[in-house]
């Protein structure tokens, strides 16, 4: 890290402290995270990192969100996990014809939380350090007016941006139907530039090739140019993640609790 870089990680942490919390105990890729997430700026990337320490502390309590608070939605079997991409990143697909709008909204937003949080530690899996930006497919393939849920998408995004910051690596929407058009220019508008800039609409064979050229033939599905069968979320197994070493907030560190799981967010 340069001295440019070690100045600004230094104000952000003094920013932190101004607001009355810490950075303790919280590793310096975490806190690079927020500074890229507000171009470098350390008391935008402290307020932002203040936040997110409140919203995990009330929201995710325990440290994690585990499978048995969020039955419905895993039930729907719409969320699979693939493994790594070739540059180390979980690949996340999401069917959205398994997907309806909620009558349960927290139950949703928590599996929000679930989903993003296991694809993470996912990265931790199979090597010791993971890029742990996320790859993500949204296929809406066999989609219907029943299966729209702009209000669903835009929380998904609007979570993922505003607290983990840096995670999303990139997104691909496949299989997009003529009417899903008008319906994603409306959730592009609550969505930050730089979210909307790691999203591809993909419409032609080049775009489908990349794909398979980001991802790799081992962990992309068969239906999508790869190799591999679909791994539903559930099937994962990460018992880390599961609850034999719960996922912690910097303020839960501070009073004691301890985790070998990747910090989030």
């Amino acid at each position: 890290m340069d001295d440019k870089h070690e100045l600004a990680l230094q104000q952000f942490r003094d920013s932190v402290e101004k607001l009355g919390s810490s950075t303790e105990n919280c590793e310096e890729p975490t806190l690079m995270r927020f500074l890229i997430a507000r171009s470098m700026d350390p008391n935008k990337a402290a307020k932002m990192f203040v936040q997110w320490q409140k919203w995990r502390s009330s929201f995710v309590p325990s440290g994690s969100i585990p499978a048995s608070e969020v039955p419905d939605e895993l039930e729907a079997q719409k969320v699979y996990l693939q493994g790594l991409s070739r540059n180390g990143s979980p690949v996340v697909v999401i069917k959205g014809n398994k997907h309806f709008p909620p009558k349960d909204v927290p139950q949703f937003k928590k599996f929000v939380v679930h989903m993003l949080d296991k694809s993470i530690a996912s990265a931790f899996r199979e090597k010791e350090t993971g890029k742990e930006k996320l790859m993500g497919i949204i296929d809406l393939q066999k989609m219907s007016y029943k299966n729209i849920d702009a209000r669903g998408l835009i929380t998904g995004f609007q979570m993922l941006q505003s607290y983990y910051p840096e995670r999303l690596g990139k997104c691909f929407i496949i299989n997009m139907p003529w009417f899903f058009v008008s319906v994603w220019r409306l959730v592009s508008r609550f969505l930050d530039k730089a979210t909307l800039e790691k999203v591809v609409v993909v419409s032609n064979e080049d775009e489908r090739k990349e794909i398979i050229k980001d991802i790799g033939e081992e962990v992309l599905p068969e239906e999508y140019g790869g190799r591999a069968q679909l791994v539903p979320l559930q099937d994962v197994v990460l018992p880390a993640f599961e609850g034999e070493h719960k996922l912690t907030t910097p303020a839960e560190k501070s009073n004691g609790a301890v985790s070998t799981s990747p910090q989030l967010p």
